[in-house]
C-alpha cells in the first residue's frame, strides 16, 4: 500500500479569490515545532515529525503549500489531527481533489 500523501493549503483566500499563504517559513516552522516536527538542518526544506514528512518548496517565503507524506500511519494520526484542528490548515488529497478529514 502506498503512503498517504496530502497537500497542505491555507483555508483563507485573498481578495481576488486565490489562496492565501499559509504563513512565513518562520511561522510555519514554529507552528510545526509545536507538533514535534522540524527540519534536520536549519532552514531545511524537509521537516520530519512522528510518522510524517513535510516538504516545503525550496526558498519559497511565504509558504503557499506543502506536501505532507505519512511514513508511519499509526503514530502519524495525532499530528495529522492537530494540523487539521488546531492549525486550521486545509488538507487536500491530490489524487481526488477532495479535502481530507483525519479519522
Amino acid at each position: 500500500m502506498s503512503p498517504l500523501v496530502l497537500v497542505i493549503l491555507s483555508r483563507t483566500k485573498t481578495k481576488d479569490g486565490s489562496l492565501s499563504a499559509i504563513g512565513s517559513r518562520a511561522e510555519v516552522a514554529h507552528a510545526l515545532s509545536l507538533c514535534n516536527t522540524s527540519a534536520d538542518i536549519e532552514g531545511g526544506d524537509v521537516l520530519y515529525g512522528p510518522g510524517i514528512e513535510i516538504q516545503l518548496s525550496p526558498k519559497q517565503d511565504p509558504v503557499l503549500q506543502m506536501l505532507f507524506t505519512v511514513t508511519d500511519k499509526d503514530i502519524s494520526q495525532p499530528v495529522l489531527k492537530r494540523l487539521h484542528q488546531q492549525l486550521q490548515w486545509k488538507l487536500l488529497d491530490p489524487e481526488t481533489g477532495d479535502e481530507y478529514f483525519p479519522p
